[in-house]
């Protein structure tokens, strides 16, 4: 079985057991948190509008953490212009505990 769910404006497709990296959650590592599931699958699938009703994925976090660091860099031919920045995006391991439909 496995289910879709919304975390940070984005989408992810679980199972029981994954660890998955979301973005950045206010959790406490050891902390259970619960996401909304848009599409439930197996033997049947069934889908939300927007939600599956009843239906819950539950997660424990384990850590957090940065990503690596990204550079952007700008430049423009015969002008002496040149731009660096660098970001880092945080981010939250959690793992799948359990699907209910």
């Amino acid at each position: 079985m496995f289910a879709i769910i919304a975390s940070g404006g984005k989408q992810y497709r679980v199972r029981e057991g994954d660890v998955v990296r979301l973005e950045k959650l206010e959790a406490e590592p050891g902390a259970t948190v619960e996401f909304p599931v848009l599409v439930l699958g197996g033997e049947q699938v069934a889908v939300g509008t927007p939600r599956v009703d009843g239906a819950i994925v539950a997660a424990e976090v384990v850590a957090h953490g940065r990503g690596e660091k990204i550079h952007v860099r700008k430049f423009k031919a015969k002008s002496n212009y040149r731009r660096h920045l660098g970001h880092r995006q945080s981010y939250t391991e959690v793992r799948i505990t359990g699907i209910k439909a």
